[in-house]
C-alpha cells in the first residue's frame, strides 16, 4: 500500500466552516500533524489517532514530519487554518517532497482569511483584488513595499495578511502610507480581529484613519478601491456592470487644465495659510490653493481673492500629476503644524519634480506653565485617563481612535470637538462617541466660549495641540486656567524641513532668492 498525504484546510476557526471533504480526509487519516490550536476545531474527527503538534514556529519541521510518515505508508493529514495553499503549509510540503516519492497527495481547499474577513464586512472583494503578506521572514521587505506600491497604483482592493507582530511593528504603517500615495484617503477599509473566533471584532474605517490604529498578528486589513461603497453597516465593491465607465464615481482628482500654469502652489488648510495666499496674490503672483477637503476649499474661496482653488481628497500621485501638468513654480507648505504626513509627501514631491519647497508654519505658543506637554497622542491619552473622568478633545477627528482605544478609555466619558463635516462626525459615531458628546463646530473659539462650554459639560481635563495663536491655543489655555482644570498639550512633530519660516516677508525673500518673481 502507498502512503497518503492529505493537505487539509480547516478554515478560519469554527467546525461549521470546514468543508465536508476536509472532514472526510481527517476521518480517513491515521496520523494528524497540526499546530495544537487547530485541534480544537477538529477534535471529534481525530480522536484516537496518532497526533503530532510541533509548535507554531516549526512549520518546516511539521511538513517534514508529515512527509516522513507518508513515506512510511501512513495516511497523514497535515493541517493548516484558512486555506492550506494560501500563505500556509502546502508550499512547504511541496518544497520538501522528492520527485521519486510515491505517496498520494490530496490538497483540500478551505475558507481563507481573505474571504472569511470579506464576508464579515459585506462584499469588498467583488472585483479584482490582491493579497499581500507583511511578514518579511520569507520575503525581503523591499519586495513587500514594491508589491504594495503596485497594488496601490492599480487601485486594486487588497487584503493585508500578517499585519503586525511584537517584533515587526512599523511595517504596516509604511505600507499604509504607500497606499495613501496613490489611493484616495477616503477609500473604505475593514479591520478584522480574530475572524470567526472568540473575541471577533469588525470595524470600518477610511484609509487615512488606519495609520492611527494598533493591530496584531490576529488582525487582517481589507482595503477597498475607489468604487467601494458603504450600505447598512457593510462595505461592498460593485461588479461594475452599471457605472464602471462613470468617471465621477469615486474618482481621484487629477491635474485640472483650468488651473494657471507657472503658479505658486500653496497647500493650505489654515487661516494663516489662506492669508499668505492672499498676500502673494495681491503682489501679483499667480496662486493655486490646494485644500485637503471640499470644506477647506469653501473657506479659502470665502477669504481669498485672485487665487485658484483645487479642493478635495488627493493622494500623492494626483498631486504629482497636478504639479507637473501645471508646471508649478514652487510648493509652499502651509498645512497644519500636525499634518506631518502631508508635509513629508510634499517634500518628496519637491525632490522628485525638482520644484522648490518652502515650509510656512505658525510659531509655537506653548510655555511650560500653561499646560502639561505630552510627547505623543498615546502619552496624552494615558495622562488624561489618570487625571480626568470627563475629558474634552480639541485635537480633531484624526486621532480619535488612539484616545478611545487606549487602556482604561472605556471607563471615561469622552467629549470631542470636530470640524462640521459629515465624514468627521460619522468617524466619531463609528468609534462609539455618543451624539450628545460631539461638538461639530468651526473654530477658533474664544476664551469665554470655551469656559462656558467646559463648565456646562463638567469637563475636568482638556487635550489640545500646540496649534498657535491662529488656532485658538491661547484661548484654550486661558479657559482651562480660569476653570482650574488640567490642559494636556501634544507636542508638535519634528520634521527636517529644508527651509521654514513663520513670516510673510521671509517667504517673499526666499522666493526672490530662487528668482521666482511676480
Amino acid at each position: 500500500m502507498k502512503g497518503v498525504l492529505n493537505l487539509v484546510s480547516v478554515g478560519p476557526g469554527f467546525s461549521d466552516l470546514i468543508v465536508p471533504r476536509a472532514e472526510a480526509a481527517l476521518r480517513d487519516s491515521d496520523v494528524i500533524v497540526a499546530y495544537d490550536l487547530y485541534l480544537r476545531w477538529i477534535e471529534p474527527w481525530v480522536a484516537g489517532k496518532e497526533i503530532h503538534t510541533p509548535p507554531l514556529t516549526q512549520e518546516r519541521e511539521r511538513a517534514l514530519l508529515a512527509i516522513e510518515k507518508a513515506r512510511s505508508r501512513a495516511k497523514v493529514a497535515l493541517i493548516s487554518s484558512g486555506d492550506i495553499g494560501i500563505y500556509a503549509m502546502a508550499a512547504l510540503a511541496f518544497d520538501e517532497m522528492r520527485e521519486d516519492d510515491d505517496y498520494d497527495v490530496n490538497v483540500i481547499p478551505g475558507i481563507t482569511s481573505a474571504n472569511a474577513c470579506a464576508s464579515l464586512l459585506g462584499s469588498p472583494l467583488s472585483h479584482d483584488f490582491a493579497t499581500l503578506s507583511l511578514s518579511d521572514l520569507l520575503c525581503p521587505w523591499d519586495w513587500i513595499e514594491q508589491r504594495g506600491r503596485h497594488i496601490a497604483q492599480a487601485d486594486l482592493a487588497c487584503v493585508l495578511y500578517n499585519v503586525q507582530s511584537a517584533g515587526r511593528q512599523e511595517g504596516v504603517y509604511r505600507i499604509l502610507n504607500i497606499m495613501l500615495e496613490s489611493k484616495s484617503p477616503k477609500t473604505l477599509c475593514g479591520v478584522i480581529h480574530n475572524a470567526y473566533r472568540p473575541g471577533q471584532k469588525v470595524s470600518i474605517h477610511h484609509l487615512e484613519d488606519l495609520p492611527s490604529l494598533q493591530f496584531d498578528m490576529l488582525t487582517t486589513i481589507v482595503i477597498g478601491n475607489r468604487f467601494t461603497q458603504r450600505k447598512r453597516g457593510f462595505i461592498f465593491t460593485p461588479r461594475g456592470y452599471n457605472n464602471w465607465d462613470n468617471p465621477d464615481v469615486g474618482a481621484i482628482p487629477c491635474g485640472c487644465p483650468e488651473l494657471p500654469v507657472h503658479a505658486l502652489w500653496i497647500f493650505s488648510g489654515t487661516s494663516d495659510g489662506n492669508a499668505l495666499a492672499n498676500e502673494l496674490a495681491r503682489r501679483g503672483y499667480p496662486v493655486v490653493i490646494s485644500a485637503a477637503t471640499e470644506y477647506g476649499g469653501e473657506v479659502a474661496s470665502q477669504h481669498c481673492s485672485g487665487v485658484s482653488i483645487w479642493a478635495g481628497h488627493q493622494g500623492v500621485e494626483a498631486r504629482k500629476q497636478a504639479l507637473n501638468r501645471n508646471q508649478a513654480r514652487a510648493i509652499v507648505d502651509a498645512t497644519h503644524p500636525y499634518a506631518s504626513l502631508i508635509s513629508e509627501q510634499l517634500m518628496g514631491l519637491s525632490k522628485s519634480l525638482n520644484i522648490p519647497y518652502l515650509r510656512f508654519e505658525r510659531p509655537s505658543s506653548f510655555v511650560a506653565d500653561a499646560g502639561v506637554e505630552c510627547d505623543s497622542t498615546e502619552q496624552a491619552a494615558e495622562q488624561a485617563i489618570t487625571l480626568g473622568q470627563r475629558i474634552f478633545l480639541t485635537t480633531g477627528s484624526k486621532d480619535l481612535a488612539t484616545f478611545l482605544n487606549a487602556p482604561g478609555a472605556a471607563k471615561r466619558e469622552w467629549f470631542v470637538r470636530v470640524t462640521p463635516e459629515p465624514e468627521f462626525i460619522q468617524r466619531a459615531i463609528d468609534l462609539g462617541v455618543p451624539r450628545s458628546r460631539i461638538c461639530a463646530m468651526q473654530g477658533p473659539f474664544s476664551q469665554a466660549f470655551n469656559e462656558a462650554l467646559w463648565r456646562d459639560l463638567k469637563i475636568d481635563c482638556v487635550i489640545t495641540k500646540d496649534s498657535g495663536d491662529a488656532g485658538g491655543y491661547q484661548a484654550k489655555v486661558a479657559a482651562a486656567q480660569a476653570l482650574g482644570i488640567p490642559l494636556l498639550v501634544i507636542k508638535r512633530p519634528k520634521l527636517d524641513y529644508p527651509f521654514t519660516t513663520s513670516t510673510f516677508d521671509a517667504v517673499l525673500q526666499q522666493l526672490q532668492a530662487w528668482n521666482i518673481n511676480a
